[in-house]
């Protein structure tokens, strides 16, 4: 690994609210001995929050941790679907955006370690003026360091600990157990618990609801492992549920009623969110931007009465759910299936409109007429099963595409990343916000701590709640889909449907933790954490076999991902090749 320079380009979030957010800052060039000022060691500070962005608002986030997953597939295009979603032998320790990756976390860890060495020296005049506010910058420090080895653990497995700050040459790099990297990371967490604010005067900073969080789930990662070895203790179940319930308890967060909402661009500061990373709309500033509204579109923009524009985004085509996804849904009574993905697309573009013929004109009046106008239904996205020579579709003025015409191209599109507020049709650079953390996963993860335990009462409880907030609510109109394609009932087009939604012990108690996987899905799909859930459950391999026949090539060995060569070869005296890659890459 090579010495980890603070080179950082920082985003500014520009936004017009008078609240305070986040100043991340420009700070490299500069003399070390700047950051043992109070402007130099803030700059510090708000730069780690930076690195954060950098795999996730990126292809690189999606293609190590939606791809090869039983929940999305390959789309047409992409260059890494072979190595990441086909398990080929392109998988191996010469990925490039593996060591993207592995380099993006360890400057986080250079920035935060520091930022935790030099904080307790900053004697200034603005903030760090008392021992609490130095403790509550060492907290975010400590929270951000403990997420970039959370997610080095679970991906690499064994890595270096480096918790220390060094400026100089260092090339001796040992791998520590992942027990020690699982302890180090509870140590910086729970120290944030208890230096954390519940809430920041500058939004976007960790807070003591974050730092538990993120502390549950580390928790409930390690104390998931059956045959793994992550240093787990029969206690961790109760660490879950303790952490997790101070977050649902604290006041500060609840669900946002409609899952549709969560998605609004104008709904992003919502009271679910329980961290998020930020991205700025002002694109001198943004860096790469949030490019996840790329990623899962289907190629509409060369369909009959459709170009290219801003609100329906610029489809890379890279993602598509798989069939177990789509099938595991009560689609009918679950309002999240049709909330997530966008069915119809309304005509854009006259010039290339489709014409009525003699064959299939409703009438002889329409024929060489166009079947629709500006503004009407272009093309429908439906669950139905209509053969491709169905009277019914060669009627239609739009073009229906129901399953049965699914495929790399053309298939339902995820909208959590759509970002309308681009600006133009073309750009990449996306300043929608990730949500990293949000309320509904923590229901999920307590439900599952109880249900590990036996109380499957109690998960119950937990999972009710946020299928609660899924369910269609009494008066909400449903989809036309509901009595169209889902076998619904006209009449009940405005009833609840919570009632039918609703899980008992009994029904969750057998298999429970493939029970908890798909819950998970059906709440989180495509939030960059699939891959993840899979290993930690050691359901990997299973699960991808079974759900994803694109990825028919995973093998045991998968379940980590390789050491970066560029890294073991930088190493002064490297030990034998099992001490320094992962098996089955060497």
């Amino acid at each position: 690994m090579q010495r980890i320079c603070l080179y950082i380009c920082c985003l500014a979030l520009l936004l017009s609210s008078c609240k305070k957010y986040l100043d991340e800052k420009l700070i490299s060039g500069v003399s070390y001995d700047y950051y043992d000022t109070e402007d130099g060691i803030e700059d510090a500070v708000n730069s780690a929050y930076a690195e954060l962005r950098y795999p996730l608002g990126r292809e690189h986030g999606f293609a190590l941790s939606e791809y090869g997953t039983d929940e999305f597939t390959e789309g047409a295009d992409g260059s890494q679907k072979a190595t990441f979603n086909q398990y080929n032998t392109t998988l191996n320790a010469n990925s490039g955006w593996l060591h993207d990756i592995w380099t993006s976390y360890y400057r986080g860890v250079s920035i935060t370690n520091l930022c935790i060495s030099r904080i307790p020296a900053i004697n200034g005049v603005n903030f760090y003026t008392n021992d609490a506010n130095r403790n509550m910058r060492l907290g975010e420090m400590r929270f951000i360091r403990a997420y970039c080895y959370f997610m080095l653990v679970q991906t690499w497995g064994r890595v270096p600990l480096l918790l220390e700050e060094n400026i100089g040459v260092q090339t001796d790099f040992k791998r520590a157990e992942v027990s020690q990297v699982y302890d180090a990371i509870i140590s910086d967490l729970r120290f944030a618990v208890d230096h954390l604010p519940a809430t920041q005067g500058d939004y976007g900073r960790a807070t003591r609801g974050a730092a538990r969080h993120l502390l549950a789930k580390v928790y409930l990662t390690r104390g998931s492992a059956v045959t793994d070895q992550r240093g787990q203790k029969a206690t961790d179940m109760d660490s879950v549920i303790y952490y997790g319930d101070q977050v649902i308890s604290s006041g500060n967060y609840a669900l946002v009623e409609n899952y549709a909402r969560l998605w609004d661009m104008n709904n992003q500061k919502n009271s679910e969110v329980v961290f998020a990373i930020q991205f700025s709309k002002n694109l001198l500033i943004n860096g790469d931007g949030n490019r996840l509204h790329l990623y899962f579109g289907m190629e509409y923009d060369i369909l009959p009465g459709m170009q290219r524009d801003v609100a329906n985004g610029r489809p890379f085509k890279r993602l598509r759910p798989t069939d177990f996804l789509m099938d595991a849904y009560d689609r009918k009574n679950d309002s999240r299936f049709y909330k997530s993905f966008k069915w119809a697309y309304l005509c854009n573009n006259e010039a290339n409109r489709p014409k009525w013929d003699a064959s299939n004109a409703p009438d002889p009046s329409l024929v060489g007429k166009p079947k629709f106008n500006l503004g009407d239904t272009a093309v429908y996205v439906s669950m139905d099963r209509l053969p491709d020579n169905d009277p019914q579709r060669a009627q239609t003025p739009y073009l229906w595409i129901s399953r049965t015409q699914f495929n790399p191209k053309w298939y339902p599109t995820l909208i959590k990343f759509l970002d309308p507020e681009r600006p133009d049709k073309t750009e990449e650079r996306g300043s929608r916000d990730f949500f990293l953390m949000r309320l509904a996963e923590t229901y999920l993860m307590v439900a599952e701590a109880y249900g590990r335990k036996g109380d499957f009462t109690k998960a119950a409880e937990y999972i009710n709640i946020v299928r609660k907030r899924a369910a269609y609510h009494e008066g909400e109109v449903k989809p036309a889909q509901y009595y169209l394609v889902e076998g619904g009932d006209p009449a009940d087009l405005t009833k609840s449907t919570e009632p039918l939604i609703m899980v008992t012990p009994t029904d969750i108690s057998n298999d429970f933790v493939n029970f908890m996987l798909t819950e998970r899905m059906l709440e989180l799909h495509g939030e960059c954490m699939r891959w993840h859930d899979l290993v930690r459950t050691e359901k990997l391999v299973e699960r991808v076999k079974e759900h994803n026949r694109e990825a028919a090539n995973i093998r045991d060995f998968h379940k980590l991902r390789p050491i970066p060569q560029a890294h073991i070869e930088r190493l002064g005296n490297p030990g034998p090749k099992e001490e320094e890659q992962n098996p089955g890459y060497y």
